[in-house]
């Protein structure tokens, strides 16, 4: 994960300015995108296993149906980033701070010391995940959550609200 990434004929190094980018569809799979900035980026689709999105700037961006899966995600910003379906099994999030996760997977992800106050986890998969630490106090759940086994999100300060 050194280097530039070539996509359609350009190269996309760490640190680039991306904002707004339409990336959907592209191949980024062990990409190198630290630091870079991909705030209401359109990722839709896009292959972003083991990528290093550390230092990311995602605020906004669309990230429905992106595979993240084993991407260390560590320090990047989210906020409002659209993870609809996205699957994150098994990436690294510590010190992500998340708000909207419709349908995502989590399962297996390492989300300790995440911020997840206020967070939407409608019909979320945390399913083994690693929530030790992680704030939860504000977040709004449904009962198409799953949670790992043993955890109590009531007492971590989840909401429940039906599906609407």
């Amino acid at each position: 994960m050194v280097g530039a990434v070539e996509v359609n004929g350009y190269e996309i190094w760490p640190g680039e300015d991306l904002k707004g980018a339409d990336l959907k569809g592209v191949r980024l799979r062990g990409a190198n995108l630290r630091g870079a900035n991909l705030t209401e980026a359109d990722l839709s689709g896009v292959n972003l296993e083991e990528a290093n999105l550390r230092w990311a700037l995602l605020r906004w961006a669309n990230l429905v149906g992106a595979s993240l899966v084993g991407a260390f995600l560590g320090l990047a910003i989210l906020r409002g980033a659209n993870l609809r379906g996205a699957d994150l099994t098994g990436a690294s999030l510590k010190g992500v701070d998340l708000t909207i996760l419709i349908g995502a997977n989590l399962k297996e992800a390492k989300l300790s010391g995440v911020n997840l106050t206020a967070a939407h986890l409608v019909v979320a998969n945390l399913t083994a995940a690693d929530l030790e630490g992680a704030n939860l106090e504000g977040a709004v759940a449904d009962t198409g959550t799953q949670w790992p086994e043993g955890f109590d999100p009531k007492a971590a300060g989840v909401t429940f609200q039906p599906l609407q």
